[in-house]
């Protein structure tokens, strides 16, 4: 047996963080990001990409069993200010933002139960909440780390690529919409 830990996650697809969900996803949906708590605090976040893959090395190696792992993160330590900032280059977005503060996240999780799940976790973002992952990185000095920056820009290259197919697929369905209104008009 092992542990792997990790910090907050963010990531492509539907990965599921705070992070993703007020940040990113509001980001791609075109809505102002909202911070929780404070701007100011410097961050550890993992890829998730990249705690799949620390997963599976230590999963594949004898003499890492029987510990407790940090798995590997990025060793920038941005505030949720540059974060967005960096999101909003890559996204080609405007770097503006909210910040919810601790009471009104504490008031709307008594209406909402997903709110609520935050509570715990408010501590993490009223101060510095930073990961080291150095014992990992010495055991395998070849892994390489997604940065910030290259996570950002293939989540944007994700979002390029998905308008891409959606623009296709409606320019393939209007090429039958003609034949399919005559069809339907016969009807």
């Amino acid at each position: 047996m092992l542990i792997g830990r990790a910090p907050e996650f963010y990531g492509p697809g539907k990965t599921q963080s705070f992070t993703n969900a007020l940040i990113i996803d509001r980001m791609k949906e075109g809505k102002k990001p909202l911070v929780p708590v404070r701007d100011d605090t410097r961050r550890t976040l993992i890829w998730t990409p990249d705690a799949s893959r620390a997963l599976a090395a230590l999963g594949n190696t004898s003499d890492a069993f029987g510990q407790t792992w940090h798995l590997p993160c990025c060793d920038e330590r941005p505030t949720y200010k540059e974060f967005v900032t960096l999101a909003s280059a890559a996204l080609g977005k405007e770097a503006s933002y909210r910040v919810l503060p601790k009471w009104a996240i504490l008031a709307a999780g008594l209406f909402s139960k997903e709110v609520r799940e935050i509570w715990e976790l408010l501590p993490r973002y009223e101060q510095d909440n930073l990961f080291d992952s150095t014992k990992f990185k010495h055991r395998f000095p070849d892994f390489d780390v997604t940065t910030y920056r290259k996570g950002l820009v293939l989540i944007s290259r994700e979002l390029s690529n998905e308008a891409t197919k959606v623009s296709s697929l409606s320019a393939r369905l209007r090429l039958f919409a003609p034949t399919t209104d005559r069809a339907c008009r016969r009807l």
